[in-house]
């Protein structure tokens, strides 16, 4: 787990949203509604630090075990067992079937082959009995990749290889997200609840993250001091309209999907990330700043205060189909 800055201000600020009183994370009622039953974060290393976070929050009242089924720590399940309540992350960075193809690329970060119209099944066939899936991702997409769709080489975004269109990484992006969303709606006794999980923006600034970006403020910005545009804006919109559409379909199955937007929030936040303390003072990697990934304690905690009240939320609506569905037997009868 990555955390804070020790002389950081950023500890010091809680997120409260205009116009709503967001109550402060409850770890015994979160692990109450969650009684036997299951959550799966799908996504990168991001999805990985909001599972983190909630481990952190619910650890006031019990700490899990390791119930993995693989010793890498890319793939891992918890068991809270008082409650019977499985928690679990599945690493799966571009979301559908992808892999690295040059170590080098042209930025010496790697060149990615995905294939946007096949299914990644080291997640897919595993999430169908869970009763929660959050799906995220976007921060991959970035990197140079080459696009396969029904075999074949139809593009790529900055692969500068001869003969191939680049098209661009939102391409390639909106139809992972196509494919990752109507996997979950294909999923045969898959009966859950999925909350898509809106892009979370980094905060390089003075550079790209390779390039000596760095993240030092200690403050939020204020709403008028920023705004949602450019590759944030663009990461957005294509999870939101894609949702719309994979949530259509999900009706229609009986399927409910939820979005957990947390992009202007975090949008507000540059004081948040872990910066060069982002990796233990022993490990030998190459130091690049994280502006990506975000401290514990820290804002990312919010998105667990937004997943909260959403499940209450999806159990009152719940009781009252239920009730309904009661009341128009009875009128039947």
């Amino acid at each position: 787990m990555k955390y804070g800055r020790p002389d950081s201000e950023f500890m010091k600020w809680k997120w409260k949203p205009d116009g709503c009183d967001l109550p402060v994370f409850n770890p015994a009622q979160f692990l109450e509604l969650v009684r036997d039953k299951s959550l799966a974060f799908v996504g990168d290393s991001v999805a990985r630090n909001q599972m983190q976070s909630l481990i952190c929050l619910l650890s006031r009242v019990e700490y899990p075990i390791d119930e993995s089924f693989t010793k890498d720590e890319q793939f891992k399940r918890w068991k809270y067992t008082t409650y019977n309540f499985t928690l679990a992350t599945f690493w799966t960075p571009h979301l559908v079937k992808g892999q690295e193809s040059d170590p080098n690329g042209p930025t010496k970060t790697g060149l990615f082959s995905l294939y946007l119209d096949e299914l990644d099944e080291t997640w897919t066939t595993q999430v169908e009995d869970f009763d929660y899936i959050i799906l995220s991702g976007g921060h991959w997409f970035m990197r140079p990749m080459v696009f396969y769709e029904n075999h074949k080489i139809v593009g790529c975004h900055f692969c500068q290889l001869p003969n191939v269109t680049d098209l661009g990484m939102y391409y390639g992006y909106r139809r992972a997200m196509r494919t990752a969303m109507k996997a979950i709606n294909g999923l045969k006794n898959y009966k859950g609840v999925t909350y898509l999980r809106t892009f979370a923006p980094s905060h390089f600034e003075g550079g790209l993250w390779n390039q000596g970006g760095n993240c030092v403020r200690t403050a939020p910005f204020r709403s008028n001091e920023t705004l949602l545009e450019g590759p944030n804006m663009e990461f957005y919109m294509t999870q939101v309209e894609e949702f719309r559409n994979a949530e259509k379909e999900a009706r229609k199955r009986g399927l409910k999907f939820r979005l957990l937007d947390t992009t202007q929030a975090m949008l507000l936040r540059p004081d948040g990330h872990p910066s060069r303390f982002g990796h233990w003072p022993n490990e030998n990697v190459t130091l690049y700043n994280d502006c990506v990934h975000w401290c514990l304690p820290g804002p990312i905690d919010t998105w667990n205060d937004f997943l909260l009240e959403m499940i209450k939320t999806e159990r009152l609506r719940s009781a009252a189909e239920s009730l309904q569905f009661s009341d128009r037997k009875l009128l039947v009868r």
